[in-house]
């Protein structure tokens, strides 16, 4: 058999090899109601055939004459960050029911690499778009292009309902609120906190509920001993910022006996600063984290956290995308909905009362 171009075995092949017309082939392998005028015998042949040859329908070629592509693309703001992992994985789940193929891209936090994403997602007529993004940018202009030509959009992680996009996210105050409450039921009163990037979506509903939840309990918040991470370059900034906080911390003099951090890596870098200056997690501190991301589980000590139920949120994602491609089809258009999954806290081994405090009964 002389060489194909695409390297891929066509139709065209396997009716040479069965001396049969290209059109005799086709019906019988995409199960057309004409197959069953073909003869058992020639059936065989071409499915065995097919068989050995190592054949696979053309999905590309399936695609430009349904004009389906069956294909949802999957934009993620940096895939090295441990929360997007999870969402991805619910997606996919969801997706692989349906049959649709999560179309998997990395932006890797850079602004130039997302809206050229976005502009390949129109070129390959990606039937959908789920966005894993929480940083604050301006989104007018390509995330409305594809809204105009009609291609559902659904977000994780930030709210974007306001301007049609459904919007999966974590109720982020109240997570907020729940660490400060944990820390203060422990009995904590002097807290420093590490507060998010300015320009991610989560920071600062957070650092609301933190505020509220302390205001609430009448805990002062040390001016002195609030930080706040420099915008993401990668997702070990949060590791990084957490360490060098740490030490910021313990060279202010000011006393706190619980930190409460941004989020599960940042966390563990106040963990790695404070261990390295000879305080010892819990004993000494306590740490407090947001997310619930694998290594603030397998760490030791195992990290306190806010838990957002991540996989959840990416099926969600899923299950809305698939109702709004229903409803296309349907020549009707899925109104914008807003989804805020509710924060649970998860005790695990750094956080206890403070030193020589004994935790109060409510």
């Amino acid at each position: 058999m002389a060489q194909r171009r695409s390297g891929h075995v066509t139709l065209l092949d396997i009716a040479r090899a069965c001396g049969l017309s290209v059109s005799t082939v086709s019906i019988v392998l995409s199960k057309a109601p004409l197959s069953r005028n073909v003869a058992a015998a020639t059936r065989d042949q071409i499915l065995t055939t097919a068989r050995q040859l190592g054949y696979h329908p053309d999905a590309y070629a399936r695609s430009l004459r349904s004009r389906h592509s069956q294909t949802i693309a999957v934009l993620s703001f940096d895939l090295s960050d441990p929360f997007c992992i999870p969402v991805v994985r619910g997606i996919q789940a969801r997706l692989d029911s349906e049959s649709y193929l999560p179309l998997l891209m990395d932006a890797q936090t850079q602004r130039r690499l997302f809206d050229k994403y976005l502009n390949m997602i129109l070129e390959r007529r990606a039937e959908g778009v789920i966005v894993i993004a929480s940083w604050v940018f301006e989104e007018t202009n390509l995330l409305a292009d594809i809204k105009k030509n009609h291609v559902p959009i659904v977000i994780v992680s930030r709210d974007l309902s306001r301007r049609g996009i459904s919007s999966v996210l974590v109720d982020n105050e109240a997570g907020g609120a729940l660490a400060m409450r944990h820390l203060r039921d422990l009995g904590h009163r002097k807290i420093a906190v590490v507060r998010g990037p300015k320009d991610l979506f989560d920071s600062e509903p957070r650092w609301i509920g933190i505020q509220r939840a302390a205001d609430e309990a009448g805990i002062r918040l040390d001016r002195k001993l609030v930080f706040r991470l420099p915008n993401l370059v990668d997702p070990m900034s949060g590791f990084e910022g957490g360490l060098k906080f740490a030490q910021q911390m313990l060279a202010s003099k000011r006393p706190f006996t619980a930190v409460l951090a941004f989020d599960d890596l940042t966390a563990l870098g106040v963990v790695r600063g404070l261990s390295e200056a000879g305080l010892r997690i819990p004993e000494d501190c306590s740490v407090v984290g947001f997310d619930d991301v694998l290594p603030a589980a397998v760490a030791t000590p195992g990290i306190t956290t806010i838990r957002q139920p991540i996989k959840e949120m990416g099926t969600r994602a899923a299950n809305w995308m698939l109702e709004a491609l229903d409803a296309r089809e349907q020549g009707r258009e899925a109104a914008p909905r807003l989804h805020r999954s509710t924060p649970e806290l998860v005790t695990r081994m750094s956080s206890a009362p403070p030193p020589g405090k004994r935790v109060k009964k409510r």
